[in-house]
């Protein structure tokens, strides 16, 4: 260390030449904590606003998070924590180029009590910087505007701005105009940008000396200090503060190589020199400025000026649309009730009517109806245009959501607590949460876009976290490690897994040399640091002002959308409302499904008008039978079902909710399913929590379950509650949950709770951190799963084809969906230009009247393997809101034929919310019956790799133009290339033009090479040119250019010769019990048999 770096001799000229200035004398009776030098206070400037002390002498003015991506090596709770700790009073947070820390820094500064100022480092278009510092509410709102014009110029990541925009935006912003970036300290003289600034800024021109023991700074610091005397302005000592102690400055160093691409070997300069970039004591930064204790002061001074803090944020949802002569109370009033009325039949029950009057009352006393309204409007528009939506997670326990038809779950019939979705004491905005039709969400964006314009609508960003697996590969990269060595660690790693010594050795690293231990720990100290802004799957940030005034707004990376610089945690911390609109495959597929049995044939169905509590539904549910079934189709769920057996909507809830870390972690899964076998009776740890884990049989499996524990069974006040949920959300991120423990434990202990209990109540908490639902999401959730599964029960073809045309979703592959359509007796063809659409289609199967019988179509009733027909001539019916009430039918977007029209008025509602036909168990259609048929799914070209959709669009337009008549016919019509060609050959697509796939191959190449014309080759009189495919053949290429056949599985044309060994298949392992082994016999002499408990074994 340089310890006379800044002696008095080297700085005495620099220091007669910047000279004390704008300071004034405050009388000794008038000093208060500021002592001799104050600045003028600004009004309303008060302890609360800064509390600062006689024994805090500084305030650190330019501190940088990891929100300065790759560059601050802190979070900004760290910053506040240790300015905190060191009895400083305020801290100033100027991430480069944005805000995207100031939330997290805000909130846990108002919980330690310093003031936090709210500054940027704002990158200038000449590749300098100055650091600019909210003074009020206007400053700030000039400060984001400032980096919303430089980021939306900018590549994604980047921000430049011109010194003229600086200072058309000074208004209320102080300058500090220095450090190793600045004009102010650069070789050059500044003249015309000094000259610009301080006409700008006035006496809010501070210039910025900074010392962090580094040989070049002497001649800087001379250069701005000789320039700030020439120039009228006063001087502030800093430090830019990286990290809030100096043990992460090897951190700091490793994000550098990662920013610029380099490893620490060859960074050279562009790494800091030494450790002096931490947040300084104040006994520490007092010494380092020993010289000048007027710059010291100065620190105070500014910070004094600064008064705005996130508080002052008023914000105002945008207005809506009113009839002449409305508040927006009375509009929202008025479109529940009539909603209620759809819902309900005409009379709504007094408890509705009870429930959406205490609903309502207090959404308008919190200001919350605009924001109902704009969820209200959104789902019309779906609806206007057919767009399948549903509203989803607490919303769901509203009920002016439900009658409003945002959500399709009745919560008064169910028993949704309202308090988990609003609540006077929870003081934050509801958040509701509505589910697209994947690929036209983005409709739905650009409709709220338009409607409220790019100023006052921005979606809300998401911050993109280090893991273990993207720590260790970019902390490896920095120390030269190599690839193939990263490659092995990171296939060991999952998401959230700790680098341990045996790991390493495990991917054949030395765990105790001396780079792999910095390794592992640099990459756990990196692990949870933001690595860069995307965006959120669908959160809207909606403000009256303009939403660059409350927030600096940035492109995202897909075109037409802006993001704001906060992600969703800050917008609820701030109390902002976010609008989500998410993008749901499983609604896809319902839409698709729907459309296929509107055209194929010719009955509309909706997820309001399928028949309830199915019992033929449930039973291949309780069989496992789920493939492609939203939410119940994983190999966990599939393990669960048979046992856990649902037979009702309420246990496929519970079906959804059980399978997630809260109720696992929390060991509730086997009491609850013992209980509900009666194998064990059903107790209450106390009389107090009856009421609220009766529906569960005593065993807690929902979010707000526990949550209402900690109520009634720890004592928890409404605020502990919400403090309760938010650690919960955040558990791994914060470490708070610990601090819940002794707490939960102690007091259920106290109040005749077992400890077991109680303890088992903490860890199912924690694990709800992880993943774990509300009833109400689950509810939504069970409500499309049930919809999937009734389709492929009764529809199993459309169900396949729909669902291969919703790919990627789900859990499977197109393969598995393939082989479980062929399980299920459904005929699947394959790619054929002659026949083959872009997406995969239905095609009827002939069948001679009478030649169907049941079995050959498991779980479908005869009466929907109806005769083909022309689509009726369909009218338009009001959208019914999708869900479920018993008391009246809703509405959904659907397009009915007379006659289902008709037979819709004969349906009765059934205990699942859905409607029922009165008297039977399977859902009549109104076919004709004369003859029979059913259909078989044809794949679509989509399925050939390598093939794109304009690719797919030029077949299609060929072809419906006249029929090919031959390779050579397809191939001049279609133009296409030598590649696609090919593809199409090896798939089996032209099987139809030329059975032999070498052949169409062979003539695929020709055919491109002369233009569209065949080659005049004559095949050999002993028959055909090539060889044919034999079955495992045509397999494997099938699966080599479309990932599935319908043909068969690869294994097939070998199972006979491995039967012959004695090996099981599948199924026979399945079949056999637990804990028995079966092995082949060999065929070779030397084999020997081997007896064992469960009989003689060939070993």
């Amino acid at each position: 260390m340089m310890k006379n770096l800044y002696s008095p001799r080297l700085l005495k000229k620099a220091q007669v030449q910047g000279a004390v200035t704008h300071l004034r004398w405050v009388p000794a009776e008038a000093r208060g904590v500021l002592g001799t030098y104050a600045a003028a206070p600004q009004k309303g400037a008060n302890a609360a606003d800064g509390p600062f002390s006689a024994a805090c002498p500084y305030v650190p003015l330019w501190c940088k998070s990891n929100f300065s991506f790759l560059e601050g090596a802190s979070h900004p709770e760290e910053l506040v924590e240790t300015c905190h700790q060191h009895g400083i009073g305020a801290l100033a947070l100027t991430d480069r180029d944005g805000v995207s820390g100031v939330v997290r820094a805000h909130v846990r500064a108002r919980e330690v009590g310093i003031a936090l100022i709210v500054g940027a480092e704002v990158t200038l278009d000449d590749g300098s910087a100055i650091v600019l510092l909210a003074q009020d509410r206007q400053g700030y709102a000039h400060l984001c505007r400032l980096l919303t014009a430089g980021h939306r110029r900018s590549p994604k990541g980047e921000s430049r701005v011109g010194w003229r925009e600086v200072a058309a935006q000074a208004g209320a912003l102080i300058a500090l105009w220095g450090g190793a970036r600045s004009l102010l300290a650069g070789e050059a003289e500044p003249d015309p940008v000094a000259r610009l600034l301080r006409e700008a800024f006035g006496d809010r021109l501070y210039a910025m000396v900074t010392r962090h023991r580094e040989a070049d700074e002497v001649e800087q610091e001379a250069r701005v200090r000789r320039r700030a005397q020439r120039h009228g302005i006063p001087v502030a000592a800093a430090v830019e503060v990286l990290y809030h102690t100096p043990a992460r400055q090897r951190l700091q160093d490793v994000l550098t190589c990662v920013r610029h691409g380099v490893t620490l070997a060859t960074a050279g300069r562009r790494i800091r020199p030494n450790a002096e970039h931490d947040l300084k004591s104040p006994a520490a930064f007092g010494a380092l400025f020993a010289d000048d204790p007027a710059a010291i002061e100065r620190t105070r001074e500014v910070a004094l000026r600064c008064t705005f803090r996130l508080d002052q944020i008023v914000y105002r949802y945008p207005s809506e649309r009113l009839p002449e002569g409305k508040t927006t109370a009375e509009w929202l009033a008025e479109l529940t009730l009539a909603g209620a009325r759809e819902r309900y039949g005409g009379v709504v029950p007094a408890d509705v009517t009870a429930q959406l009057d205490k609903e309502l009352r207090l959404i308008e006393e919190l200001d919350y109806c605009g924001y109902f309204l704009t969820m209200w409007e959104i789902v019309r528009f779906c609806r206007e245009r057919e767009i399948l939506c549903q509203g989803r997670g607490s919303a769901a326990n509203s009920a002016v959501c439900y009658c409003l038809g945002i959500t399709a779950i009745d919560p008064v019939r169910m028993g949704l607590l309202f308090e988990r979705f609003l609540s006077r004491e929870r003081a934050e905005p509801p958040d509701i949460d509505l589910d697209i039709v994947h690929e036209r969400r983005e409709e739905v964006i650009q409709h709220v876009y338009d409607k409220y314009g790019r100023d006052h609508a921005a979606m809300v960003a998401n911050v993109i976290r280090y893991r273990a697996r993207s720590a260790v590969r970019d902390v490896g990269k920095a120390l030269g490690l190599p690839d193939t060595a990263l490659a092995r660690l990171t296939r060991l790693l999952s998401r959230g897994s700790e680098i341990a010594p045996a790991v390493l050795a495990q991917a054949g690293l030395d765990p105790e040399a001396p780079a792999h231990r910095h390794l592992r720990a640099l990459a756990a100290e990196l692990c949870e640091f933001p690595r860069h802004l995307s965006i959120h799957p669908g959160g809207f940030l909606l403000g009256h002002e303009p939403v660059i005034d409350l927030v600096p707004v940035e492109n995202a990376t897909m075109p037409g959308r802006t993001v704001i610089q906060w992600d969703k945690t800050d917008v609820e911390a701030l109390g902002l409302f976010k609008v989500d609109l998410l993008g749901l495959g499983a609604l896809s597929h319902l839409d698709r499904c729907f459309r296929l049995l509107a055209k194929y044939r010719g009955v509309t169905y909706s997820m309001a008008t399928l028949p309830a509590d199915d019992p033929t539904t449930f039973a291949m549910i309780s069989r496992a039978d789920t493939v492609g079934v939203f939410q119940i189709e994983s190999r966990a769920q599939m393990a669960m079902l048979p046992r856990l057996r649902p037979r009702q909507f309420y246990d496929l809830v519970i079906e959804v909710s059980i399978i997630r870390p809260g109720p696992i972690t929390g060991g509730m899964v086997h009491p609850y399913l013992r209980r509900r076998r009666n194998e064990e009776p059903v107790v209450y740890p106390h009389p107090s929590l009856i009421p609220i884990l009766q529906k569960t049989l005593g065993v807690p499996l929902f979010q707000e379950q526990v949550i209402r524990v900690a109520m009634v069974a720890a004592d928890y006040t409404p605020g502990e509650a919400d403090r309760l949920r938010r650690d919960m959300a955040a558990w791994r991120r914060s470490g708070r949950m610990e601090q819940h423990r002794e707490r939960l434990v102690s007091r259920m202990v106290a109040k005749g709770i077992a400890p077991e209990f109680a303890e088992r109540v903490f860890q199912q908490i924690r694990g709800f951190g992880e993943y774990g639902f509300p009833e109400s999401h689950a509810a939504s959730f069970a409500l499309i799963s049930y919809a999937t599964a009734w389709l492929k029960c009764h529809y199993p073809a459309e169900f396949a084809c729909a669902l291969l045309n919703a790919q990627p979703m789900g859990f499977y592959t197109p393969s598995t969906i393939v082989e479980d359509a062929r399980r299920h007796k459904i005929e699947v063809r394959p790619v054929d230009v002659r026949t083959s659409d872009w997406d995969c289609t239905l095609e009827q199967v002939s069948c001679p009247r009478g030649s169907l019988h049941k079995s050959e179509f498991p779980g479908v009733p005869l009466a929907h393997l109806g005769p083909r027909r022309e689509p009726a001539s369909l009218t338009p019916a009001p959208p019914p809101l999708r869900g479920a009430s018993r008391r009246g039918r809703s509405r959904d977007v659907s397009f009915e034929t007379p006659e289902a029209t008709a037979s819709r008025s004969r349906l009765a509602r059934g205990p699942g919310g859905l409607e029922t036909p009165r008297g039977t168990l399977e859902y009549s259609t109104n076919f004709e019956v004369e003859g029979r048929e059913a259909f078989a799914v044809r794949l679509g070209l989509r399925c050939v790799k390598g093939l794109g959709e304009a690719d797919g669009a030029r077949i299609v337009a060929a072809r419906s133009a006249a029929p090919f008549t031959s390779l050579a016919d397809f191939a001049r019509r279609a133009r296409l290339d030598a590649a696609v060609l090919q593809v199409l050959a090896e798939a089996g697509a032209f099987d139809g033009l030329e059975a032999n796939r070498r052949t169409a191959l062979w003539e695929a190449k020709a055919l491109v090479k002369c233009g569209g014309d065949s080659l005049p080759v004559e095949p050999p009189s002993s028959g055909e040119l090539f060889a044919r495919l034999d079955a495992a053949e045509t397999i494997r290429w099938d699966y080599r250019t479309t990932d599935l056949s319908p043909r068969g599985h690869p294994l097939e044309a070998v199972r006979a010769a491995l039967r012959a060994q004695g090996l099981p298949d599948a199924a026979d392992v399945a079949r056999l019990p637990h804990g028995r082994a079966r092995c082949a016999a060999r065929t070779r002499s030397t084999s020997t048999t081997t007896p064992t408990r469960w009989g003689p074994t060939n070993g």
